[in-house]
């Protein structure tokens, strides 16, 4: 019962965040908000390691090349594109992109683990699909429409995700959820700077202001920070498809908090899109 309560609290975490880094990068670009948010969480790593040190003899050569790739996908990947498709679309709709992460890691089971499926996962998925697809209509599907590219963007970071739970979770069941996300993070600033780098954006720090910081502390150090620890502790009990289907809880969450806090209009393509992408994954999970 502990670990559902805990992976409800990391909803409602993931859920604010969609509407804090909304309003942050609509004042910061997103390349500098990820900087300052992903050496936040680090440094702060970096200092809870130091009481972890025990665990680095213990690391086996050939999984140092999976912290090195899961810290790609998550702050150089999932994050940038995280962050960049809040600048061009609204929070819901990342939302509903990432409440596909569950019919995303059940497909890379199946292609990549030879995870079995059924019929009844492959219809939840042509649903929840069929949603995304409708979701992308309900602008008017034009890949020159920024809110569109955030869209595809947000698909994208919801793709890395999955990707980054499923190789994650051997790591975290060896190496705890601490750990593995602080080491995560680590390798994840060190190549973020070369995509920081080769991505100039015009900005200065008298730019950011008093509620930039405390943004950006929200998503450095409590989504980063608490939110993944969590996700990577979750891990640690119960299977991958159970913890991802969590992300269903988001778009719910983050459509309430839109609609009071940054005025978003509701209409019936979104709602209609929003059932089917989350009646697809919950038939993909019961299949």
């Amino acid at each position: 019962m502990l670990i559902y309560l805990l992976l409800l609290l990391q909803q409602l975490i993931a859920s604010g965040t969609h509407i804090v880094a909304k309003t942050l990068t609509a004042e910061i670009p997103a390349p500098v908000a990820l900087f300052y948010r992903a050496l936040l969480v680090s440094t702060l790593y970096s200092i809870v390691l130091l009481f972890k040190r025990d665990i680095f003899k213990k690391v086996e050569p050939k999984d140092w090349l999976r912290f090195i790739l899961i810290g790609l996908l998550n702050i150089p990947i999932n994050q940038f594109l995280f962050l960049s498709s809040l600048e061009l679309t609204e929070a819901p709709n990342v939302a509903f992109a990432y409440s596909l992460v569950p019919a995303f890691v059940l497909i890379i089971s199946v292609s990549f683990f030879k995870e079995k499926t059924t019929k009844l996962k492959l219809l939840g998925i042509a649903i929840a699909v069929t949603g995304t697809v409708l979701l992308l209509l309900n602008k008017g599907f034009d890949i020159n429409n920024l809110s569109t590219k955030g869209d595809i963007l947000a698909l994208i970071a919801s793709l890395s995700w999955a990707f980054y739970t499923i190789l994650g979770k051997q790591l975290a069941e060896k190496y705890g959820a601490i750990f593995t996300t602080g080491i995560a993070m680590i390798f994840g600033l060190i190549l973020y700077l070369p995509v920081f780098h080769f991505h100039p954006v015009e900005y200065s720090l008298s730019d950011i202001s008093a509620k930039n910081w405390w943004q950006i502390f929200y998503i450095g150090a409590i989504t980063s920070g608490v939110g993944y620890t969590l996700w990577y502790y979750a891990l640690q009990k119960i299977e991958a498809s159970k913890v991802s289907v969590f992300n269903n809880i988001q778009p719910v969450l983050t459509t309430i908090l839109a609609y009071f806090i940054l005025d978003n209009a509701i209409n019936a393509n979104f709602v209609v899109a929003g059932v089917l992408i989350i009646a697809g994954v919950v038939i993909t999970q019961r299949g």
